[in-house]
């Protein structure tokens, strides 16, 4: 699986709080190992978004990715809070 991030998202990442830094990488250790784990709440959008899937970063904070090439290639797009995303 090769992992891939938007502009947008690494300059979301990098504007994020230090805590939220740390909870990433850690999520995405997990993710790699298995996307699939319960903590990440991996799951399919609907609406405007249903191109794209979520992991939980902390109880707020979502990553949202898009699965290219048949799941090979992973892009991340986007990094904020629950309310910021989906508003």
């Amino acid at each position: 699986m090769q992992i891939d991030f938007a502009n947008q998202f690494d300059k979301q990442l990098k504007k994020s709080p230090n805590k939220i830094k740390i909870a990433f990488q850690k999520r995405l250790s997990l993710f790699i190992k298995d996307k699939y784990h319960p903590l990440l709440d991996n799951h399919q959008l609907t609406g405007k978004l249903k191109l794209c899937r979520s992991i939980n970063v902390t109880g707020d904070w979502r990553a949202l990715f898009k699965e290219l090439n048949s799941g090979e290639i992973v892009f991340f797009v986007v990094l904020g809070t629950h309310s910021h995303l989906y508003k």
